[in-house]
């Protein structure tokens, strides 16, 4: 089928962009051509790398890119696979419309930090989202799956709000309780869990309407 070469070949392109900006950073962040965090120029190595893993984009796009893995091996039978691609679907769309709506480029962006800035915020997403809806797999969004997929981001904020005063470091201007204080900090999280909430509770609805429509799965 036709379709299903151009599934895959559509999944294979998010794996590589999602890899390939994954790796650029870091590349980056380790050679100290660029960091994630001008404000922290001073941090030691193994600090940067840690920061590097605390930001909700590096994890959703790693996510992303491990769902894109199980799907070209055809494993998207599992309730583990179901979980990893609901979390990865959440994850990278509030990663996009978050970029889109507060995050901005910084003007201290050199070349190759806007190159991973626009792969990991704005690429990978709309790879993402689009590959779903169009190419599946479909009927993989269970009602039982939902809470699961959204421990992961629920844990990453109350890891980020626990950790910040230890470390004096928050990966995201709407999350630094120093400067915003803990009432907006609160609501820019409430506002946050809404959306996470709502987008998983969009992308069954959405799923179940398109299993009725076509085939369960278009990448095999």
């Amino acid at each position: 089928m036709e379709t299903t070469r151009t599934g895959r070949l559509w999944h294979t392109v998010t794996l590589v962009v999602a890899a390939l900006g994954l790796v650029l950073q870091i590349v980056a962040i380790v050679t100290r051509t660029d960091l994630l965090d001008h404000s922290a120029v001073t941090a030691s190595m193994p600090e940067q790398v840690r920061r590097y893993f605390c930001y909700f984009t590096i994890q959703s796009n790693l996510l992303v890119a491990v769902s894109m893995a199980l799907i070209l091996r055809g494993r998207t039978d599992t309730r583990l696979f179901r979980v990893v691609r609901l979390a990865s679907l959440i994850g990278i769309t509030v990663t996009g419309v978050v970029a889109f709506v507060a995050l901005a480029p910084s003007s201290n962006y050199t070349a190759l930090n806007l190159l991973c800035d626009r792969l990991l915020h704005i690429a990978v997403p709309l790879l993402t989202v689009v590959g779903w809806a169009v190419f599946g797999p479909r009927g993989k969004i269970h009602r039982d799956d939902l809470l699961p997929a959204l421990a992961w981001p629920v844990l990453w904020l109350v890891a980020t709000l626990a950790l910040g005063p230890v470390v004096d470091w928050y990966p995201y201007p709407f999350l630094r309780v120093n400067e915003i204080g803990w009432g907006q900090t609160l609501l820019n999280c409430l506002v946050i869990a809404v959306l996470f909430f709502a987008l998983a509770a969009a992308a069954r609805w959405v799923d179940l309407r398109l299993t009725r429509r076509r085939p369960a799965s278009v990448t095999r």
